[in-house]
């Protein structure tokens, strides 16, 4: 059996229509979406409403850490909008119709903190199953999906606004994670919380992973445990006990699949 997983596709259709070739299935967990192209500053939603010298702002304010300023300068680009939340959701399903139409191997898909969740059946067709929070068996190995990235401690989770992105609380996590059950393979959007899996080495902080993943890691050990959202890792893949943990992404940039074989 040979599996293809790829996380973080941020737009790139072209490259995730070459995802499964070779595969008997490919996983895919999650950030379809390109809202913020930090490397081309043209290019994702917001490049494509503000242009490329509004976005270059936006990312060194970012970079900078400036959070009031990007807050600031973010509600400014919004606000020259008539009705920013039906642009932003006129840019996604566009995204959606075409990254949905490239998964054409039997795909196997959980979403990420840059997706929309609610919208995933409407393009998800015949091939592709959507899982969060559950499981599925593939050549005899039992997959469990979780999807979502986690809410910072104490953060509130927002209302409103022109997008929402997919952020969960640990509990919310765990009780997906609870409800797996016995898995051979880990799939989930966050890192287990690892130091070395959640520090980003170019933006320089420490994403959020999850302790929930991690317990069940060291109570199970899976075979694999794979994950994106951190996109350039301090450690791309770490073995703990007999679990190898291995982030996938960021398959916008790499366009390579990692590979499963048993």
């Amino acid at each position: 059996m040979r599996v293809h997983v790829v996380s973080d596709v941020h737009g790139n259709a072209e490259a995730l229509a070459k995802a499964g070739d070779g595969a008997d299935a490919l996983v895919v967990l999650g950030d379809l979406i390109d809202f913020v192209d930090y490397h081309d500053h043209a290019g994702g939603i917001m490049g494509a409403v503000f242009g490329e010298e509004a976005i270059a702002t936006f990312a060194r304010l970012r970079r900078e850490r400036q959070h009031n300023e990007v807050a600031a300068f973010a509600r400014t680009l919004w606000t020259s909008l008539d009705d920013p939340a039906a642009v932003v959701e006129d840019a996604v399903r566009e995204q959606y119709a075409r990254l949905f139409a490239a998964m054409t191997v039997p795909t196997y898909a959980t979403p990420g903190n840059v997706d929309v969740p609610a919208l995933w059946p409407e393009y998800a067709g015949e091939n592709v199953r959507v899982l969060d929070g559950e499981t599925v068996e593939l050549g005899g190995l039992r997959f469990g999906f979780v999807g979502g990235a986690l809410l910072p401690p104490g953060a509130v989770r927002r209302r409103g606004g022109v997008f929402r992105p997919y952020l969960r609380t640990e509990e919310e996590i765990a009780g997906d994670v609870a409800r797996l059950g016995a898995v051979d393979v880990l799939c989930s959007h966050a890192p287990p919380d690892v130091p070395e899996l959640t520090y980003d080495v170019v933006s320089r902080r420490v994403e959020h992973g999850s302790p929930a993943l991690l317990g069940l890691i060291r109570a199970q050990a899976p075979r694999w445990a794979v994950f994106g959202h951190v996109h350039q890792p301090l450690a791309a893949r770490m073995r703990l006990s007999y679990t190898e943990c291995v982030n996938v992404g960021h398959f916008q940039r790499t366009q390579r699949p990692y590979v499963l074989r048993w």
